[in-house]
Order: C-alpha cells, then sequence, then structure tokens
C-alpha cells in the first residue's frame, strides 16, 4: 500500500491515527474538501464559596481572573497542534469563550466554540480551550483554593465536514 493511500484509510478498529500494524500517522486530509467546520465543548471548576466570591468580585491578587482565563483559552486554541502531537495546524477564523457562573455549586463553567474554513474539524482546538481557561483560574486561585476541581469537560457539537453534524444528546 501506498503511504498517500495508507493515509486516508482507517485501520480495522476505525482508529484514523494509527495504520494496519499499529504505527502511529498524522491523518492526509489534503483530498478533503474544505467546509466550514465548528465545533462546541464545555467544562466546569469547583470551587469554595469563598473563592467564587474573590473570582466574582474582580478582586483576585493576580487580576482579573475570568480576563486572563478567555485570552488563555483563546491562545490554546490556537496553539492545539503544537500540544497534541497529531492535531493538524488551523487557521481558524473564530474562537468565542465564555464564562457562566452558578453560584449555587459553586463553579464556574467555561463553553469554547471554535471555527475554521477548513479540510478537518475544531474539535481538538475546542476542549483544549476549554482545559486551559480552567486551569487558568485554577492557577490564578490555588493560593486561595488547592481543592478547585476540573470536570466534566466535553465536546457538545460539532458541524461541518464529511461526518456532517453532531449534538450530544
Amino acid at each position: 500500500m501506498t503511504s498517500a493511500k495508507k493515509m486516508n484509510e482507517a485501520n480495522s478498529t476505525g482508529l484514523t491515527h494509527f495504520d494496519e500494524s499499529g504505527q502511529a500517522w498524522m491523518v492526509g486530509v489534503g483530498d478533503k474538501a474544505q467546509t466550514r467546520r465548528i465545533a462546541v465543548a464545555v467544562g466546569e471548576i469547583l470551587m469554595q464559596p469563598e473563592t467564587f466570591a474573590v473570582i466574582e468580585a474582580g478582586n483576585a491578587g493576580k487580576g482579573d481572573v475570568i480576563g486572563i482565563a478567555r485570552i488563555a483559552a483563546i491562545m490554546a486554541a490556537k496553539r492545539t497542534a503544537d500540544l497534541i502531537p497529531l492535531c493538524h495546524p488551523l487557521a481558524l477564523t473564530r474562537v468565542n469563550v465564555d464564562f457562566m457562573p452558578d453560584k449555587v455549586k459553586p463553579a464556574i463553567a467555561c463553553i469554547v466554540e471554535v471555527e475554521t474554513v477548513g479540510q478537518t474539524g475544531v474539535e481538538m482546538e475546542a476542549l483544549t480551550a476549554v482545559q486551559i481557561g480552567l486551569l487558568t483560574i485554577y492557577d490564578m486561585c490555588k493560593a486561595i483554593d488547592r481543592s478547585m476541581t476540573i470536570t466534566n469537560v466535553r465536546l457538545l457539537e460539532k458541524r461541518g465536514g464529511k461526518s456532517g453534524d453532531w449534538v450530544r444528546a
């Protein structure tokens, strides 16, 4: 089998990042059509009520926790291919990051929507952005709450591409 053909076929397990002999490869996307692709991911960080109050009041010692976490999430989406070995570098056309505080839990959810026009999807960029946004909150507040827990990180939807649209039930 030629390398080009090998790169465009999944192995018998359906996993596209491994060939029939189990060797890792970067999937070939050169023959795929460029389409608009969107992915939305979410996760949350649980914390002590006192930590939540500090973030909500905007008086954390290191600065604007949510503002800095937003920038970190955007940067992470742009750098995903540097972090995950077999991800393709993508020209992102949009990264939207929202944080939703929940005083009852207390927690802060991070929701990220990433978009590109290209030959492969942006699910990994959205998931990476969520994780880094939440890790930034942890980093900025760990001096007052080391018990914070990042949880429930997941893909909510993806649109575009050969496999079509998918929405979490």
